[in-house]
């Protein structure tokens, strides 16, 4: 997993769709999607690491 699109195929794993047009609130409906997969055992830490990291480098400040 390396990109922003390998996060959203990661999702699109268990069911997850999200697009908002609004890039930052689909950031962060995605970092809620993978805390819950990851609270309920379904993500290794890696795997919720790697996904959190990547999303926040696609984050952009307003």
């Amino acid at each position: 997993m390396k990109t922003f699109y390998d996060v959203q195929q990661l999702l699109k794993q268990f069911g997850t769709y999200i697009y908002t047009k609004d890039k930052n609130a689909d950031i962060e409906l995605m970092q809620m999607e993978l805390k819950e997969l990851y609270d309920g055992g379904i993500l290794s830490v890696r795997e919720y690491q790697t996904a959190v990291l990547i999303l926040k480098s696609n984050q952009t400040n307003k």
